[in-house]
């Protein structure tokens, strides 16, 4: 035995432990070792993918399709010779219950058993792949592949409701005859890519197919170490899912060191992980309606330019104003948000699905009382990235009266309706009372802020400033049109509960706000010439339009899928920072706690000009990522993409893999059992139009397939394992 012990070639199971033995006695026998090889493209599953061409000088009574030449070579080096056709009645069954998980039905045997012409059985298979159950026959597989499940798993094991949208479009990708590397790109990175198609949404659900730890995310935050741990987890099962499903490739073992065994570094490994850092699985919305879908992404990208041209113009109000409108505004900012550690409570009202349904909320002060101004904050929350001012009106008034019902006696403070306001953010909005006596103050919307599809009024807190500038609200009665009452982050009480974000509102704070408004209001009657104020309605006016257009479209449905994800609770995703990816750093043997190299987005080598890490810009998007991956994964050089399902689709016909390791195509899988034929299978593939029908046909039409299943000792002999094929295999129908 040399140094190099190298392994034989048919390797099978048997013959690797005797390997493994052997090796072990060069190293007992201080055998010295040979420089090891380098793990590159010399290893078969990295090999540029080339198509062979189908041998001749074969049998070619027996031969069908190219696919039984390579058969038949391989026989005639081992002695071996095919078995006869399998008789009709078997053929039939067996085809039809590959392709649709159905037996045939007792008339759909006899008329196939009558017709004796050629084309009998080619038509037989045609009918059957344009049949609905392919699809639900041959999707059972692929969501095995993708470890699909209506559940999460883990302890509590909760009910995905929204995770079936993913398992149908798999059906309709397979009926479809969908070319499988748009197939790939969809389910990595669709939403992105084909982001108004309804299956570029859908097909995201692969990402978060696979189980899910409902206590380390929903009930543990990131902040908290088994949060960050059950975070790691989830980014490495995407990483095995994506790696393993579409390339074969164990690559979660480099999680803690090098692959023992392949070219995977843990740089490689943790590049693939950044790839997913600003992902979580959650529910999200897609159009189930094309038409609809289109139209909202057409509707978006005109709602963000119109703010694009909105933030422009108030950046022109700002540089004219100068130094002295941004002392103002820098102060009424701070008085916006202060230092202290208080909740961001505030009042909510219901959900409106247009955005001019009149909402109001009062407060009752218990008996007429002398005003000088009313204060008005704004919310802070993080839902969908508003921040600041989430759900503050675009138009209002703020009147007072004695009358709880304000039928008469009603005194306008503020009227803001026929123009929309400027989104205050957490910034005090002030108005003068004038000394006018009330016992109720009211602030009603006329056109309410939009959430995401649909429209809110809230506010922070209401401050009644009395003569002596004391707060004449706080704990007082407030009634409201309608309300979403969940304590404690919404309810009507914390209206006037004498604070807002991070302020507690004293007489010092009232006096100073009352003071900066003032002076704010002064200068924007200087600023907002006639000119300016037209542009600026006009745009508003757009994007109102836009908004009610929005409004009017079919309602979202829902996927279970891969998505950036802001949450509330334990469960925050990054949509709080818009979606800017974690940072995820090389962990010294896998622990969360022993953080090295900051990387970048990439993935593993597989020989070639191929890049191993993503050349993205410094500015670019979260989806940019997955995009990267998506185009690395159905690169015509990448040779492991196309191999991989080859060899998935022939196991699933024949009963056995070509390469008896489908999940492993690295140095500890085995190697294939015909290289050339699964060459043939993946280029073909490739290089036509990615129809996995067309793949069904050529295993389907061929001698090979058509064997019978019988037993023949004087073959098991040579080939016990029916390696070579010799004969059709035996299977069980699952259904």
């Amino acid at each position: 035995m040399t140094a190099r012990c190298p392994l034989p070639a048919p390797v099978t199971r048997r013959l690797r432990t005797a390997f493994v033995a052997a090796a072990f006695c060069c190293i007992a026998t201080a055998a010295p070792a040979a420089e090891p090889e380098s793990p590159d493209a010399t290893w078969w599953s990295l090999r540029p993918l080339v198509a062979p061409p189908a041998p001749g000088n074969i049998d070619s009574t027996w031969a069908r399709t190219p696919v039984d030449a390579f058969i038949s070579r391989t026989l005639d080096r081992h002695g071996l010779s095919p078995s006869v056709p399998a008789d009709r009645r078997t053929l039939i069954r067996r085809v039809a219950i590959d392709l649709t998980g159905l037996p045939p039905t007792p008339g759909q045997v006899s008329a196939f058993l009558a017709d004796d012409s050629e084309g009998a059985y080619p038509r037989l298979v045609e009918r059957l792949l344009q049949s609905p159950r392919y699809g639900e026959r041959w999707a059972r597989h692929w969501l095995d592949v993708a470890h699909y499940g209506d559940t999460h798993g883990y302890d509590k094991d909760k009910l995905r409701p929204n995770a079936w949208p993913y398992r149908d479009y798999v059906v309709r990708a397979f009926n479809s005859d969908k070319p499988f590397d748009r197939f790939v790109l969809e389910q990595v990175a669709g939403d992105v890519l084909f982001p108004t198609t309804v299956d570029g949404v859908v097909a995201t659900g692969f990402l978060a197919a696979g189980p899910w730890d409902y206590i380390g995310h929903a009930e543990v935050p990131e902040s908290k170490l088994d949060g960050q741990v059950a975070r790691n987890l989830d980014r490495d099962d995407m990483v095995r899912t994506v790696l393993n499903s579409f390339t074969s490739l164990t690559v979660q073992c480099a999680r803690c060191h090098d692959h023992k065994f392949d070219d995977v570094s843990m740089e490689d490994y943790y590049s693939l992980q950044a790839v997913f850092a600003a992902i979580d699985r959650a529910d999200r919305p897609y159009n189930p309606d094309p038409n609809a879908a289109a139209r909202r992404g057409a509707l978006d990208r005109d709602h963000r330019q119109a703010k694009l041209r909105l933030a422009e113009l108030q950046k022109s109000l700002a540089a004219k104003g100068g130094k002295r409108l941004k002392r103002v505004r820098d102060e009424l900012d701070r008085l916006g948000r202060g230092p202290t550690r208080l909740p961001a409570y505030g009042y909510h009202s219901s959900i409106s699905t247009s955005p001019d349904t009149p909402k109001w909320v009062q407060v009752d002060l218990g008996r007429p009382r002398k005003l000088a101004h009313i204060l008005i904050v704004g919310c802070h929350d993080d839902f969908n990235n508003i921040g600041a001012g989430f759900g503050f009106p675009q138009r209002f008034r703020i009147a007072i009266s004695n009358d709880p019902a304000f039928a008469k006696g009603v005194i306008t403070l503020l009227d803001h309706t026929a123009a929309d306001f400027p989104n205050p953010g957490t910034r005090p909005v002030a108005v003068s009372a004038a000394g006018h006596a009330a016992r109720y103050i009211r602030v009603t919307a006329t056109r309410l802020a939009v959430r995401q599809s649909d429209f809110i009024f809230a506010l922070g807190e209401l401050a009644a400033v009395g003569p002596d500038g004391h707060n004449l609200s706080v704990g007082r009665t407030v009634t409201s049109h309608d309300s979403i009452e969940a304590p404690v982050r919404w309810s009507r009480r914390n209206l006037v509960d004498g604070h807002y974000h991070r302020v507690k509102v004293t007489a010092a704070i009232l006096a100073r706000a009352v003071q900066l408004n003032r002076v704010w209001t002064t200068l924007r009657s200087e600023l907002l010439t006639p000119e300016f104020l037209a542009r600026r309605q006009a745009i508003e006016r757009q994007m109102a339009r836009i908004a009610g257009q929005v409004a009017a479209l079919p309602k979202p449905a829902m996927v279970y899928a891969g998505t950036v994800h802001t949450g509330t609770g334990a469960f925050r995703g990054t949509g709080h920072q818009k979606g800017r990816p974690r940072p995820i750093h090389l962990l010294a043997r896998g622990d969360i706690r022993r953080k090295g190299k900051l990387m970048r987005p990439g993935t593993v080598s597989v020989g070639g000009d191929l890049p191993t890490r993503f050349p993205l810009p410094a500015n670019h998007q979260e989806g940019d990522r997955r995009v990267a991956l998506a185009k690395w994964l159905t690169d015509r050089r990448n040779p492991l993409t196309w191999r991989s399902i080859a060899n998935r689709i022939w196991q699933f016909h024949i009963g056995q893999p070509l390469v008896a390791t489908p999940n492993d195509f690295g140095r500890m899988g085995e190697e294939p059992s015909h290289p050339e034929l699964l060459d043939w299978l993946a280029a073909r593939l490739r290089d036509g139009d990615g129809s996995l029908k067309d793949l069904h046909r050529q295993i389907l039409l061929s001698a090979t397939y058509r064997q019978a299943s019988s037993h023949r000792p004087d073959a098991s002999r040579v080939d016990n394992d029916n390696r070579f094929l010799w004969r059709m295999n035996r299977g069980k129908n699952r259904g």
